[in-house]
């Protein structure tokens, strides 16, 4: 229990670590402007415009790193907090390359003569490029599923262009040898190019051929209700992973891991003493809409374990309450399955929200294990049968004090479902008197 509590102080003092890291990896260009001798000026804003493109170029490249399931960089956040940051610091950057070209235009308007159809050089060429590549990149992100794209394809296309934006940036920057023509500036530049060299090829390459050499088998499928199938994996030739209860995995299915074809799906099954895992999957998507086609027998990979969603990082609480929206109740189940595996004698309360009661996923298990320990369990029906007697519409903050024990501020809960379900939850815990730090939650559509 103490190793426990020193791993979870731990990750809180790296989540100020990693947060702190990032600000200083953005400034050492901007610091370096202001050390070494200043080129010919342009004026203050033509300045401030050069140092906004430099912080911009490093935002790009940073998040490649973000999104690079560097396991120990992202242990304190939780991937789902990752790809949040990532998607939100992309607004951030957007403005701050798009305020980069404006400013310069403000500090020097005698530099629009170089935007006519004759006079184009390589410079303004790269610049424009690259500001169009990432514009790409963001429209085809926030409007995927409306504009049709496959996740598969839409991965590859957004690695692509990413790379492609990174690449015409360098030029750009090269081209342009304003504050870059000076050392200090031009080797930084060329290490962090370097570093993310690095980086790319570790994840593209390395990564998939450490995970090549521990394939899986799917030994079973089965069907579950509400358009749900289960797949239960054991390791070929190696002992599986150690992983906690609630974590989640990058599964490939019928595809090598250098093909980009992986999806997170969280565990669904408490750790076993044969290394299985279970998948509990619904039907939604271009990839999981073919998931009940999968044969026995099937190679699969499974990049993990990922994720904070976890009761073994809150070990001291006096109870748990877990609220699952729809197939959001697949991390829950593994949760349960491990407290009812330790005997843990604490009181429980689960909260099971679905549209339909024939539709919950597993629901003769969620009973199984209610009888193995103190889980008080309260199915919520958004439209329930004419004769159901329990909990109907939406969870309110009148239904949650109703079944809460009378300590409950001092519970740890764990939420998975939609967005919105989730928004709502949270709202009404907040309201209660929960305190935030109290309230953990993970999202199943985080890409």
């Amino acid at each position: 229990m103490r190793d426990l509590m020193a791993m979870v102080n731990k990750q809180k003092y790296q989540a100020w670590f990693w947060l702190g890291s990032y600000l200083i990896l953005v400034l050492p260009p901007l610091l370096l402007m202001l050390a070494i001798p200043t080129p010919a000026k342009a004026g203050f804003w033509w300045d401030v415009g050069i140092g906004l493109g430099f912080s911009g170029l490093i935002m790009l490249m940073m998040q490649f790193f973000i999104t690079s399931r560097l396991k120990i960089p992202a242990a304190p956040f939780g991937m789902d907090v990752i790809y949040y940051f990532h998607r939100y610091l992309a607004y951030t950057m957007l403005f701050i390359l798009l305020s980069h070209p404006l400013l310069l235009l403000a500090g020097n308007p005698a530099i629009l003569a170089e935007f006519g159809l004759q006079s184009l050089s390589w410079a303004i060429l790269s610049g424009a490029g690259s500001l169009l590549l990432i514009l790409l990149v963001m429209v085809s992100s926030i409007w995927r599923k409306q504009i049709g794209i496959a996740y598969d394809k839409w991965r590859l296309m957004h690695l692509l262009l990413s790379v492609g934006a990174v690449a015409l940036a360098f030029l750009h920057m090269w081209a342009i040898d304003y504050y870059s023509a000076a050392p200090p500036i031009k080797w930084l530049w060329i290490v962090i190019a370097g570093c993310l060299t690095v980086l790319v090829l570790q994840v593209r390459l390395l990564r998939p051929w450490r995970l090549m050499r521990k394939p899986w088998k799917v030994t079973s499928v089965t069907q579950e209700r509400g358009d749900c199938w289960t797949l239960t994996l054991t390791p070929d030739g190696h002992t599986g992973l150690t992983f906690r209860a609630g974590q989640f995995a990058w599964l490939s299915l019928r595809s090598s891991p250098f093909a980009m074809k992986e999806h997170p799906f969280s565990i669904a099954s408490a750790p076993a003493t044969d290394g299985s895992l279970q998948f509990t999957i619904k039907e939604l998507g271009d990839f999981t809409r073919c998931i009940g086609n999968t044969q026995i027998g099937t190679t699969a990979y499974v990049d993990a374990p990922y994720g904070i969603f976890s009761t073994d990082l809150h070990p001291e609480a006096p109870g748990y309450v877990f609220i699952g929206g729809g197939i959001g109740i697949a991390p829950i189940f593994s949760l349960l399955q491990t407290l009812a595996q330790c005997e843990d004698k604490r009181p429980h309360v689960l909260f099971a929200a679905h549209s339909h009661w024939d539709r919950i996923p597993r629901r003769e298990e969620l009973v199984s294990i209610a009888t193995q320990m103190n889980l008080k369990t309260v199915p919520v029906l958004e439209e329930p049968p004419a004769d159901w007697q329990g909990e109907s519409g939406y969870i309110t903050s009148d239904m949650l004090l109703h079944y809460l024990p009378e300590q409950y501020k001092d519970y740890e809960y764990f939420l998975c479902g939609p967005d919105v379900m989730l928004k709502a939850v949270k709202r009404q815990l907040t309201q209660l008197g929960v305190p935030r730090s109290h309230i953990h939650s993970e999202l199943f559509d985080m890409v």
